[in-house]
């Protein structure tokens, strides 16, 4: 069994938390507190609910913690299109 830093979704999740933080520190504050709060907390939660149902002891634990991982993704893609910055629309 593969240990949760080498799946490959879970070092994605951690790489898109990053990348969202590093532009988010670039807007203005009006645009952080508002949208940029939530954009991180999104994208944050992507790794998050993969950690959190890969510690689970049983597979349907598991399962519902990827789905939420997946509706993260979703709110990160849509708080995404909503973004001030152009570089990332």
């Amino acid at each position: 069994m593969l240990t949760l830093e080498e799946l490959e979704v879970y070092k994605t999740a951690m790489d898109i938390g990053e990348t969202i933080s590093k532009i988010i520190i670039t807007w203005n504050f009006f645009d952080k507190d508002t949208l940029g709060k939530q954009l991180i907390r999104s994208a944050d939660s992507i790794a998050l609910n993969i950690s959190e149902g890969y510690g689970r002891y049983s597979f349907k634990e598991n399962k519902m913690f990827c789905y939420y991982s997946r509706g993260s993704a979703y709110e990160t893609q849509c708080a995404l299109k909503k973004s001030p910055s152009t570089s990332i629309n």
